[in-house]
């Protein structure tokens, strides 16, 4: 009757096996490291640069516990943080003799100590927030003038372009701070252009005068126009941070809004500024243009001349100059995805490209009417140009879909297409206030929360062994075994620990006990009826289940409304409340009744068991049961 197949026993073994496995790299902590990561996507990372850092290691005289290269950084382990801070300077002096025109960032991290053998099986620790680990914190303003100074440029090319179609002709479009000037030859002319502005751009308001012998038109951004252009800087902002740092892999950061003009940002784990700024600078755009192929220009390229006017000169990989047109055809504005692949012809490493709408009529229409040319597509990061690509038009290209390439590695093309993706920040942003939150205050905080996980759970074990004996004990172990499946299953799924998780990790004992409590009552509610032992097992645990899953359910949709409509702490407490309400409903029926089998359900002639004081209310008569 009680008696569970090899099966059942199977599954308990496996469960609490891999609970052990994926729990203990919790308990290895963490090891100071130094880890060396490219400034740009064009600086390698790869087995000489880490015999670089080796050799310099040496020189200086440290001794890492291990040097390893992981992806596209370099992460050396150290045992203490004064070992740490000597090697960071060694490495720095090594990689990077010119700060002003650095290609690594060197950044203090902190690396799990777990066994080789676990980290091969995937086994890695919990992520931990910022209040637990510690990490830095950042207020950034951000520049809304400036904001208001490239939506002037944006609006001075479509203007130009606008000017163009309807064939209205000017003697020159310049950009003078916020203000666009349109300069025309006669009045007849500025009517004809002013109704096109008028008609074609709403955010602009215009204002026209006599220039000498011209005519000058200037137009600016209405006030709303620029109160919209400001808000919807500062939100693309927030989400091209929220997408850089997703895609670097910084775990459950907090970017947020506060105020008109600044964003919060946190970043847990991140115990160097210096690295802080490196992630929340790094963000790649992208311009199309046209490449000046004129005699003066190409003598420019071989510094025989001066950069004509209207053009500026960049550099390709190969070091070659190239000299491009100032004007802008397309941006990184227009993309909408940007993927690495392959060349189907020649096996290059490429970055495919897709623009919206706007970006694939215009890529249509300038590669129609520029056959034979060469177009060049710029990446622009931390403020410098590079040219990826110059090719030579040789057909139209339609479809909104684009591809890039320049002898770039596979590395380079992944690291070129998740720098497009994150896209570029609409404004400037200056950090105006930075604090750490170190680890010392972050292991205070995981001293408090695992003290009162432990003391709860000490509190529950000893009250339940004291008031239902050996049944009491069974509870208690799984209770052991839940919170063991919790931590297990948080590490596997790389959740993030907070202290609000933490709590909610002390409130999943009590209410996990709960399943047991009712089984419990249940066992002895049959016994006190004059069942036998084992039916009152059987019975006990079979009539409670319903209970304990309506009352887990409910307490399930509670979590789940919490994990979808809140933020913050809010989800933190959450994610561990909906997860220890589910290893519960394992460990307090499943795990609980196959101890109780594997003791009690191979005794044939079973005539009592041990689970504390029954009451007898129909003879006032109380009977111990052991």
């Amino acid at each position: 009757m009680n008696r569970y197949p090899i099966w059942k026993y199977a599954i308990i073994v496996i469960a609490l096996l891999v609970g052990i496995l994926y729990t203990l790299p919790n308990f290895f902590g963490e090891a100071p490291a130094v880890q060396v990561s490219a400034v740009k996507v064009a600086v390698k990372v790869d087995s000489s640069t880490q015999a670089r850092v080796e050799e310099a290691l040496k020189a200086a005289g440290l001794a890492a516990d291990l040097v390893t290269l992981d992806g596209a950084s370099i992460k050396a382990r150290f045992g203490d943080t004064q070992t740490q801070l000597k090697a960071k300077d060694a490495i720095q002096k090594a990689l990077i003799p010119d700060p002003a025109n650095a290609g690594y960032v060197v950044a203090l991290n902190l690396l799990s100590r777990s066994p080789a053998w676990l980290t091969a099986l995937h086994a890695f620790p919990m992520y931990l927030g910022l209040d637990l680990r510690g990490g830095v914190h950042f207020m950034l303003q951000v520049d809304m003038q400036a904001a208001l100074t490239k939506k002037a440029e944006s609006l001075a090319g479509d203007i130009r372009t606008s000017l163009r179609e309807k064939n209205v002709r000017h003697s020159g479009i310049n950009r003078n701070g916020q203000m666009i000037e349109v300069s025309f030859r006669d009045a007849l002319t500025l009517a004809a252009a002013k109704a096109v502005i008028q008609d074609q751009f709403a955010d602009l308001q215009t204002v026209d005068a006599p220039d000498g012998a011209e005519f000058k038109l200037t137009a600016s951004i209405k006030p709303e126009a620029a109160r919209r252009v400001q808000d919807q800087s500062l939100k693309q902002n927030i989400t091209t941070l929220h997408n850089r740092i997703n895609e670097l892999g910084v775990a459950e950061p907090v970017i947020q809004q506060q105020g008109l003009d600044r964003i919060v940002v946190q970043l847990p784990g991140v115990q160097d500024t210096a690295k802080a700024k490196d992630i929340l600078g790094r963000t790649a755009t992208l311009e199309v243009r046209m490449v000046d192929e004129s005699s003066e220009a190409r003598a420019a390229e071989s510094g025989a001349a001066a950069v004509p006017f209207g053009a500026e000169r960049y550099l390709e990989r190969s070091g070659q100059s190239v000299i491009v047109k100032k004007q802008v055809i397309l941006t990184g504005e227009n993309l909408t995805d940007a993927q690495p692949g392959f060349d189907s012809q020649t096996q290059e490493a490429v970055v495919n490209l897709t623009l919206d709408a706007k970006g694939a009529r215009i890529f249509r229409d300038v590669t129609r009417e520029s056959i034979g040319k060469r177009m060049a597509i710029l990446l622009f990061e931390k403020g410098k140009g590079e040219v990826v690509t110059a090719p030579v038009i040789r057909s139209e290209i339609g479809g909104g879909r684009v591809q890039i390439s320049g002898r770039m590695t596979t590395m380079e093309a992944h690291d070129t297409a998740l720098l497009l993706r994150a896209g570029s920040l609409a404004a400037p942003m200056e950090i105006i206030e930075e604090k750490t939150i170190g680890p010392s205050l972050g292991a205070e905080n995981i001293a408090k929360g695992f003290n009162s996980v432990i003391w709860g759970f000490a509190a529950v074990a000893v009250f339940m062994c004291i008031y239902y004996l050996l049944f009491g004990v069974f509870s208690s172990i799984a209770l052991a075994v839940n919170l063991l499946l919790l931590v297990a299953v948080l590490s596997m799924l790389q959740a993030t620990l907070t202290l609000p998780g933490m709590a909610a990790m002390a409130l999943v004992l009590g209410m996990a006990i709960d399943a047991n409590v009712l089984i419990n009552e249940r066992v002895r509610e049959e016994l006190r009826s004059g069942a036998s032992a084992q039916a009152a097992i059987h019975t006990g645990y079979d009539r409670a289940w319903a209970t304990i899953l309506d009352s887990n359910v409910t307490t399930l949709i509670a979590g789940l409304a919490l994990l979808t409509f809140g933020s913050g702490p809010v989800r933190g407490f959450a994610v561990v409340h909906v997860l220890g309400i589910l290893t519960s409903m394992f460990s307090g029926v499943f795990f609980s009744r196959g101890l109780v089998n594997l003791w009690y359900g191979r005794q044939n002639k079973l005539k009592t068991v041990s689970i504390g004081t029954i009451w007898r209310p129909e003879s006032q008569t109380r009977v111990k049961s052991n």
